[in-house]
């Protein structure tokens, strides 16, 4: 028991062996040291421990992600590479005419005074307005480079589309682009030298000095007629509707549209080339102290457009005062909310106090015309401000509808969505209401432009070939050829009174390299819009008329219903009229505007001021005056009539000017 309780007592054994090992003996062992050199054995171990198969499984896959890898490099580079080169075309693209300036902003000489005692039509003094010796009426020597006369034709059948192909160009070898379209072949202006990529803020305008200017061309005595009838009109505006929209001449007040001054602003520019300065400085110092633009009221885009912002841009180039500037970039900035759709097809409908803007209560539908014919001013107004964003909106439109699914032979349908961008209540083709102006944007975006933008030729160039194909017949007894409707395929023998702004526009494209057969189509038609007035009882024309088809020699070619009988005072014949006289020197074009300004004084004059719109051209005795004159009774008709009756070709010179759809002028752009 002692024995097992002491054996107890002792404390356990433990058994252990200690083993010191000095580093370099571990070492020249080839023991684990954590060595580059050790892993790099392990891992060489490890691989030879596989077996062949194994390897040749993962050398496989090695080469082959290698192999992709490769291959994507390339790929991807090559895409950066486009994407790379695309983005700068794009950059050039869009600064190749934000880059772009007047040689020297367009100025108009400070508008001289027309004689104050000229008395009531048509007892017209005959004494020519005194002119300082030096100083004429019409632009100055502006300096503006026109549109270059070496523009080549040659002719091309077998050509159905625009194309592009290079042509080597004087010793230099430089290659130029050249469209070409059914027989026309247009070589479009290239500067020497790139265009700046920055826009500029506009020079100060300055005058030219004295000995650089010709000698003035005497105002005429049908040219007194028109700024006597322009004074009538304004007369009335001043007393009864001063600062409000248009004159209801019958009541001696106003109606309002949107509040702004449309008829005053409207008539700006047309004051400055008619020399009528005292009445000038009265309304510059309306738009100096009345005019603004912040208040909750509903403007239409393209009506605030043409009259009001074309307006203030127009007399800005005209008189060089950077008023009517700021006014028309306030202005545009308000307008721009109408762009902000999911298609980028603007609202009919911008309210310029609150920065909305939607379609109208009826629809979600723009008008074809309303939404391609804003693009001349808002490019301009980039040009001067700098600001590329209205420039940018109304390209994105042009390019959009360039590319629309629905064109009959390059002829548009008169409506769009909003929403989803396409053209809707498609088969119905016009030159008419809701569509007239986007064949002429088409044209004059390309001449203000430099000649260079080749979708709008191509667009236009088509779209007058479409008219040809579908729209052009004859009527009889006369023959008179004439611009009709297609409404699902069948003909309609209907023109509006807007379609004569056509011939004016061929003349013009004609004047600017486009083919011959143009010109030969304007001159048929100038003369079936001068029937238009000449074969009805007033001498003045309807809004619409229909033509027959089939009709004894004793009978008229026009046919007048009774909707549509009213004349509005509207423009677009004495508009071609001034074209085709510009373009031909053929007198008969003055002598038939000659005959319009004649009738309309008879039949639309208020004795009191004013001129009122008829209800009915067929009945001499009584044309039913309707009490209201047009904005573009004095933005419009009487301006394209003074220049009609003036022998100037400087006033207003077509090489360096282009007349917006609302007959403000717009410089033509050169490059810098």
């Amino acid at each position: 028991a002692a024995m097992y309780s002491a054996a107890a007592a002792s404390p356990p054994r433990r058994d252990f062996i200690s083993v010191t090992v000095s580093p370099e003996e571990a070492v020249g062992a080839g023991g684990y040291n954590n060595s580059k050199a050790w892993r790099r054995r392990s891992y060489w171990r490890k691989w030879k421990q596989l077996s062949r198969l194994q390897r040749s499984v993962i050398l496989f896959l090695f080469a082959f992600v290698a192999g992709c890898g490769v291959i994507s490099y390339t790929s991807m580079g090559e895409q950066w590479k486009s994407l790379t080169e695309k983005s700068l075309d794009d950059q050039r693209t869009e600064t190749a005419i934000r880059g772009l300036k007047l040689a020297n902003p367009a100025v108009l000489p400070a508008p001289q005074k027309a004689d104050a005692n000229l008395g009531d039509y048509p007892e017209l003094s005959s004494q020519k307005l005194p002119k300082p010796p030096h100083v004429r009426r019409g632009p100055l020597n502006l300096q503006l480079k026109p549109p270059r006369r070496d523009v080549r034709l040659k002719s091309r059948r077998d050509t159905s589309r625009v194309v592009e192909e290079p042509v080597q160009a004087d010793e230099e070898k430089t290659e130029k682009s050249v469209i070409s379209w059914r027989g026309a072949v247009i070589e479009p202006d290239q500067s020497t030298e790139p265009p700046s990529s920055k826009m500029k803020e506009p020079e100060k305008p300055s005058s030219v000095e004295a000995e650089d200017q010709k000698e003035p061309v005497p105002i005429n005595e049908r040219q007194m007629a028109v700024i006597e009838a322009f004074r009538h009109a304004w007369k009335g505006y001043k007393d009864f509707a001063w600062g409000h929209d248009e004159l209801k001449p019958l009541s001696k007040s106003y109606s309002e549209w949107f509040g702004l001054g449309l008829t005053l602003i409207d008539a700006l520019d047309t004051m400055w080339i008619l020399g009528l300065k005292e009445e000038f400085e009265e309304a510059r110092k309306w738009v100096a102290n009345e005019l603004v633009f912040d208040k909750n009221v509903d403007v239409n885009l393209f009506e605030s457009t043409i009259r009001i912002l074309g307006g203030l841009l127009s007399t800005y180039h005209l008189s060089g005062d950077s008023l009517f500037l700021e006014k028309a970039k306030d202005l545009g900035n308000r307008l721009m909310p109408a762009f902000k759709t999911p298609s980028k097809i603007p609202y009919s409908d911008v309210n310029i106090g609150r920065g909305t803007a939607h379609p109208p209560r009826w629809t979600s539908d723009s008008t074809v015309a309303e939404v391609t014919s804003v693009q001349l001013e808002f490019r301009e107004l980039s040009r001067l401000t700098g600001d590329e964003k209205f420039q940018k909106a109304v390209d994105e439109v042009m390019k959009h509808v360039h590319t629309l699914s629905g064109k009959n032979d390059g002829l548009v349908p008169m409506f769009i969505n909003t929403n989803s961008g396409q053209f809707t209540h498609l088969g119905v083709y016009t030159l008419g209401a809701r569509a007239d102006s986007y064949y002429e944007y088409l044209l004059k975006q390309w001449i203000q432009g430099g000649k260079k933008e080749n979708e709008l030729l191509e667009d236009y160039m088509r779209a007058i070939e479409g008219v040809k194909k579908h729209l052009l017949q004859r009527s009889q007894p006369k023959q008179l050829t004439f611009v009709g409707e297609l409404a699902h395929g069948h003909f309609s023998a209907k023109m509006d009174h807007l379609v004569c702004f056509l011939p004016g526009t061929l003349a013009l494209g004609a004047h600017n390299g486009l083919s011959a057969d143009h010109m030969k189509l304007a001159e048929a038609l100038i003369e079936t819009c001068y029937q238009m007035y000449a074969q009805v009882e007033t001498g003045l024309s309807p809004e619409i008329v229909h033509f027959n088809l089939h009709a004894p020699k004793d009978h008229k070619d026009v046919e007048i219903k009774p909707a549509d009988r009213h004349n509005l005072l509207r423009p677009e014949t004495v508009e071609s009229l001034f074209y085709m006289y510009r373009f031909t020197g053929d007198k008969k074009y003055q002598d038939w505007g000659w005959e319009i300004l004649q009738n309309f004084n008879k039949y639309t004059r208020v004795p009191t001021g004013g001129y009122t719109s008829i209800n009915n051209v067929q009945n001499p005795s009584n044309p039913e005056p309707r009490d209201k004159m047009e904005s573009f009774f004095l933005g419009e008709t009487l301006k394209y009539m003074f220049l009609l009756f003036s022998d100037d070709i400087d006033l207003i010179n077509l090489d360096k000017y282009v007349f917006s759809t609302e007959a403000h002028p717009l410089p033509i752009w050169v490059p810098e």
